[in-house]
């Protein structure tokens, strides 16, 4: 199994291969604000390459609970200088721009971005899909109950597996229907995006069930408060919390892990290849 994008082709055949979390915003829940001048963003960025990830995930938008809509145009100011500077940096990294605006799309697309990360599957813009289709670049579909702003309010399921995987199939078959190749359409079920605890957790031990449907699967958990249901409540548990993650999406059969810590995932993802 193989991703192909304008940069690089990812093989998707073994073990996940590691998208490194890039947010130029001031609000993220983990690391808003520092990395919001290009500088700071490219240096980072060229730490996660050296550590071993095969994508970079530049974030203009917070999506945490809570967090409110950003214009399209204040995206673009953040996210278009880090991506071309990381493209002149590191012309064959795979890049992907995390938003669900087509404009802002578009724009990174342009500057040298080379998929796209949509946290409303293609619902938040009516454009985005012919962006994603014209431009054949790879997507990424992820389930959310609600919005940023709402997600967490009360989020209530009947069976939470089946409910990502019904909704994950209809926003294939729209993709498909837009033009969007099969070749290039990645899943995710959105940990943390509109679930409580239990629902994540469900999620995790069951994804072996969403991987199942034939579509390569992203999975993104770092640092979220989910984890520490694996490893007890303290903060440093995060990063443990994290991996035990990690080894739980590659035994599964995820394709692709979104995280903060690159250096430490790509050495469990070593490990467990021996």
């Amino acid at each position: 199994m193989q991703l192909t994008t304008r940069h690089g082709t990812l093989d998707l055949s073994g073990l996940p291969v590691v998208m490194g979390i890039l947010n130029v915003t001031p609000d993220s829940f983990s690391d808003g604000g520092r990395f919001l001048d290009v500088k700071s963003a490219t240096t980072r960025a060229t730490e996660m390459v050296a550590d071993g990830a095969a994508i970079i995930d530049v974030g203009p938008e917070s999506s945490r609970p809570g967090a409110e809509p950003v214009e399209p145009q204040e995206q673009i100011r953040r996210a278009v200088p880090v991506i071309e500077a990381v493209r002149q940096q590191h012309p064959q990294i795979v890049i992907s721009v995390d938003t669900s605006s087509a404009v802002v799309a578009a724009e990174a697309l342009q500057a040298g971005a080379d998929m796209i990360n949509d946290i409303t599957a293609l619902r938040g813009d009516p454009e985005m899909a012919g962006v994603a289709a014209d431009a054949d670049v790879p997507v990424v579909l992820m389930h959310m109950q609600g919005a940023p702003a709402t997600m967490q309010h009360s989020p209530t399921y009947q069976d939470v597996v089946r409910e990502v995987k019904r909704f994950l199939s209809e926003r294939v078959g729209f993709s498909l229907s837009a033009g969007i190749a099969a070749s290039r359409i990645v899943v995710d079920p959105g940990i943390g995006f509109g679930k409580t605890a239990d629902h994540n957790c469900e999620l995790i031990r069951r994804l072996d069930e969403i991987v199942a449907d034939g579509f390569p699967v992203l999975l993104g958990t770092s640092r979220k408060s989910v984890v520490r249901r694996f490893t007890g409540t303290a903060a440093s548990s995060l990063l443990a919390g994290s991996l035990i993650c990690v080894l739980a999406a590659a035994t599964a059969g995820v394709r692709i892990v979104r995280v903060h810590d690159v250096r430490e995932t790509v050495e469990l993802l070593q490990a467990a290849s021996l």
